[in-house]
């Protein structure tokens, strides 16, 4: 059983800790309303590039001098998989799901005999891919010398993606990342980005619309910013499902020290009470004794 000193040491500890979880918690708070505002901002832009590239994309489908971010290389034996983790921990389950969609897409690609590679973008994460596929990382970006990743670090990884896939070192890309929901519901999803796959939901036009230049010259151009976008949004997702996470697992780490210390402090006052039991009864035996 442990002393009293032992269990007051415990409780100040916990109390420590509790404080901690606090204010972890509280600025979790302050960021997330920012993350979130900057991802819901972002989905209407990403929306709207994706319709005006699907019209553009329906002018030019079956052309086989298409551009080569919409036809692709002719076959799908080697995927790539981006996979966007956080920076920083203490947010819940957020990075292990996030590994556990990789991984299960990972297998259902080798299943169907496809060759599997990781882009791994973040810090968190790393570990337990590397781990089971040692040999399967191609290459990574690290976001973690930046204090929020924004447009600049969503081009400087498409800049490396579209350079890999234009040497032949894969021929499907799919984007492993989080999809902010609410502080309580982040959700790993993964979607194609290399080749960029044309809409199906796209309304169609009827009046006529001419482009200057034409459609493969203003594709050619367009391609590369929707895959940017799709990586932009995807940090900006990123950001706010880490602050709701950790808000959530702080904000549970605060309730369970709190149940600890009322717990230590009923053992603490029962030992306590117990002692003090102790020293009356040999008070009192010794005082009959004489």
């Amino acid at each position: 059983m442990a002393s009293l000193k032992e269990l007051k040491g415990r409780i100040n500890s916990v109390k420590s800790t509790q404080k901690i979880t606090k204010a972890k918690q509280m600025v979790a708070a302050a960021k997330l309303r920012k993350a979130q505002a900057a991802a819901e901002a972002a989905r209407p832009y990403a929306s709207r590039l994706a319709e005006v590239m699907g019209s553009l994309a329906a002018k030019v489908a079956g052309q086989d001098n298409g551009p080569l971010l919409m036809r692709g290389t002719g076959s799908d034996q080697r995927h790539l998989l981006v996979v966007v983790n956080t920076d920083k921990g203490l947010c819940g389950g957020l990075n292990s799901n996030i590994v556990k969609e990789a991984k299960l897409q990972a297998r259902a690609l080798e299943a169907a005999g496809k060759t599997v590679s990781f882009y791994l973008v973040g810090k968190k994460g790393r570990a337990p891919i590397r781990r089971d596929y040692p040999n399967g990382i191609a290459a990574g970006y690290d976001t973690g010398n930046v204090r929020t990743p924004g447009f600049d670090e969503a081009s400087a990884i498409a800049r490396e993606l579209l350079e890999m896939f234009e040497a032949g070192k894969f021929d499907v890309a799919h984007l492993v990342a989080p999809e902010f929901k609410n502080a309580l519901t982040q959700l790993p999803v993964t979607t194609q980005i290399i080749p960029v796959p044309a809409p199906t939901n796209t309304v169609a036009i009827d009046a006529v619309v001419e482009y200057e230049p034409g459609e493969e010259e203003i594709l050619e151009e367009l391609l590369p910013r929707y895959v940017t976008t799709q990586l932009f949004g995807a940090l900006l997702e990123r950001e706010a499902s880490e602050q709701g996470a950790s808000m959530t697992a702080m904000d549970n780490a605060t309730r369970n020290a709190g149940e600890l210390i009322n717990k230590l402090t009923i053992q603490y006052n029962r030992s306590r009470q117990a002692a003090i039991t102790t020293e009356l009864i040999e008070i009192i035996a010794g005082a009959e004794a004489l």
